[in-house]
């Protein structure tokens, strides 16, 4: 909920909201967290949710145990 709630106020920082994201890349320290974190993204953009790309890493920076990057236009 977290790394959601950073980048929304990144997006509003900019001028953005989540509808005008494009894509996506989510970065996980453990796949098996991904039913997880989907129902919480989903709860962002709901069924127009942009294209995405997500990975296991071995490591992230800091500990953390999701990353998540966005791509917006508009």
């Amino acid at each position: 909920k977290q790394v959601m709630q950073s980048l929304k106020a990144i997006l509003e920082e900019a001028g953005y909201t989540f509808d005008q994201v494009v894509k996506t890349t989510i970065l996980l320290d453990d796949l098996g967290n991904f039913a997880k974190v989907n129902e919480i993204y989903g709860g962002y953009f709901g069924e127009g949710a942009p294209a995405r790309e997500t990975y296991q890493v071995a490591k992230l920076p800091k500990g953390v145990a999701v990353e998540i990057s966005c791509i917006a236009v508009k």
